[in-house]
């Protein structure tokens, strides 16, 4: 199935998609479902190189006060740390959500290869549904990204932590 927004088709067809990117996709879900155990907006991410995981991040924000513990930044900066260097050609990052603009913008500036989301977000994506900063002509860098893989799964974990967000609501009004 190939999703689309705003006339660009995002390439997921099940036919695509690897073995290996569906357990990475799978390990980025635990680290999603560890971030809504804390309360955080369950959005999970692994970064591998030569097929091992290098790094691993679920968003923090709440947790560390700090605006910029996404999932994504989470996982490049252990990346980074491990292969000593900012550059990070070669690997891929796994992210159960589409990266907003600022995570998209960070993947593009460490020069990540590879790029693996699960949902599409419609509201704040930005490699394909807002704006597709990943891809971009003008940037010097730009990644392969492949999308859709277990989507289902990582939508999922999404609602039902937003639903349970508003039946806390709802009892306390």
């Amino acid at each position: 199935m190939d999703y689309e927004s705003k006339g660009r088709r995002f390439e997921s067809s099940r036919e695509r998609i690897a073995t290996d990117d569906v357990g990475f996709m799978t390990q980025a879900l635990e680290l999603a479902n560890e971030a809504a155990r804390l309360g955080e907006v369950p959005v999970g991410s692994v970064a591998v190189f030569d097929g091992r995981v290098i790094g691993r991040g679920f968003n923090r924000r709440e947790t560390d006060r700090d605006p910029f513990a996404h999932a994504e930044f989470l996982a490049m900066r252990e990346a980074a740390s491990v292969l000593g260097a900012w550059r990070l050609s070669g690997v891929t990052v796994y992210v159960t959500l589409e990266p907003c603009a600022m995570c998209a913008g960070a993947l593009v500036q460490s020069r990540v290869t590879r790029l693996v989301f699960g949902a599409l977000d419609p509201k704040a994506g930005a490699v394909g549904s807002l704006y597709d900063l990943a891809r971009e002509a003008r940037h010097n860098h730009r990644l392969e990204v492949m999308s859709g893989v277990l989507a289902d799964e990582c939508s999922s974990v999404l609602k039902t932590f937003f639903a349970g967000l508003r039946a806390k609501k709802t009892k306390t009004e």
